[in-house]
């Protein structure tokens, strides 16, 4: 059983409590919550350095100091309310007071009223395999013949990889999941030019990698922050130190916080498709351009700051029902195509990237990182120079081609 502390204001006498319960013991996770005496609030709040009117929330800070002092504690959960400002404040406190003070994984999340079990299981998922599978992440090079395959919502993509080079790739929609990871693999052993019995071993990650990982008898099977996040550090060469990842996919968002090439912090969006790979191809085909040349064309968008159009709302209809409306009203489709890079990127920005600090380099993964436009609008807002490393869509599939030749 991983050892796992929930730091949170109370939510464990509320209703929802046995969610995360149930999911915890599903995945092998033991959810425990630090005792203390409440005599020791207030010495807890002053070495954090902030004092707030909720009794509840500053016992969770207390929870935070607490857990320093147990060594069998191997990850942290976060958890708050959505509704809190003050709770939130509280969270992102806490959380820069440990993230200074121990390299365990830990993650945030925001309560709502009706949470949806998925969510919460990717979360534990993902932190119970920083914990588990530590020997196997540290893994640093891909050896052999292996073939990484990254079943996502939106695209599948299969890449095949000897002795730490990618020698084929292929990049397919998701229609049937085990379909299209067929033909991803197979146009990926063709590019190769390589025999599927030459292959060692298949490695699956992705939404569909449960379906994908038993047809094609996978070896390993694993989510995906841990592996995006080796996949990341491969391409971009940053196996050691620290570095901030940002992967958009079709349907959800990862922000990634990862240090000597593992993930130790991160959080998933995913609230409204308008932040998402998918906003992107609806907004392309209103514009009457492939995805692919979707970011070319906001590129060409020269408006300056004060004349920029802006989609009047985040969500994924309304945002489009904005962007129709400025084409009808004679807005240049340039400057369209920049207002939904610019949607999206804000809206990442907003919703995750606030919630956790940057660390440089910021390294730009997944589809959506094809698209210049929303690599401008990310340097715009951060400040800050946005890396795409080679074969950024593939980051998923390079991981677990490269930790699946370690099992």
């Amino acid at each position: 059983m991983a050892k796992v502390v929930q730091i949170s204001c109370g939510t464990e006498y509320s209703g929802i409590q046995w969610i995360f319960d149930d999911i915890a013991e599903r995945l092998g996770i033991e959810l425990v919550f630090p005792e203390l005496e409440l005599s020791s609030v207030d010495a807890a709040c002053k070495a954090i350095g902030v004092k707030v009117e909720s009794p509840s929330l500053n016992m969770m800070m207390a929870r935070a100091v607490s857990m320093l002092d147990d060594p069998t504690i191997k990850g942290a959960l976060l958890l708050t309310c959505f509704k809190c400002a003050e709770g939130t404040i509280v969270r992102d406190t806490v959380r820069r007071y440990l993230h200074e003070r121990t390299d365990i994984p830990i993650i945030s999340y925001s309560n709502v009223e009706k949470p949806k079990e998925i969510e919460i299981y990717a979360r534990l998922e993902a932190l119970k395999t920083l914990i588990t599978r530590r020997a196997l992440l540290m893994r640093d090079k891909q050896e052999g013949i292996t073939i990484g395959v990254d079943s996502g919502s939106s695209t599948t993509k299969a890449v095949v990889m000897r002795d730490n080079e990618i020698i084929g790739e292929e990049w397919l929609p998701t229609t049937d999941p085990i379909k299209s990871a067929d033909d991803a693999i197979e146009a990926a052993l063709k590019g190769a030019g390589i025999p599927e019995k030459a292959v060692d071993a298949i490695g699956v990650t992705g939404h569909g990698r449960e379906l994908v990982s038993e047809h094609v008898k996978a070896a390993l099977n694993l989510e995906e922050v841990s592996v995006v996040a080796k996949g990341t550090a491969l391409l971009s060469g940053r196996l050691k130190g620290d570095a901030t990842v940002i992967d958009i996919g079709g349907m959800n968002n990862k922000l990634i916080l990862m240090r000597d090439g593992i993930a130790n912090m991160f959080n998933l969006g995913g609230i409204c498709g308008g932040a998402s790979g998918r906003f992107l191809e609806v907004a392309s085909h209103r514009l009457d351009v492939d995805i692919s040349e979707l970011g070319l064309l906001a590129m060409k968008s020269k408006a300056k700051e004060k004349e920029k159009f802006d989609l009047q709302s985040y969500c994924m209809v309304f945002g489009i029902q904005s962007l129709v409306v400025a084409l009808a009203s004679g807005i240049k489709r340039e400057d369209v195509a920049a207002a939904a890079c610019r949607s999206v990127a804000e809206q990442v920005y907003e919703n995750q990237i606030q919630e956790m600090e940057m660390r440089p380099p910021v390294i730009f993964v997944g589809g959506v990182s094809l698209v210049e436009g929303v690599k401008r609008e990310f340097e715009d807002i951060l400040g800050v120079e946005i890396i795409v490393p080679p074969y950024s869509q593939y980051a998923g599939a390079v991981g677990i081609a490269t930790l699946v030749s370690g099992v």
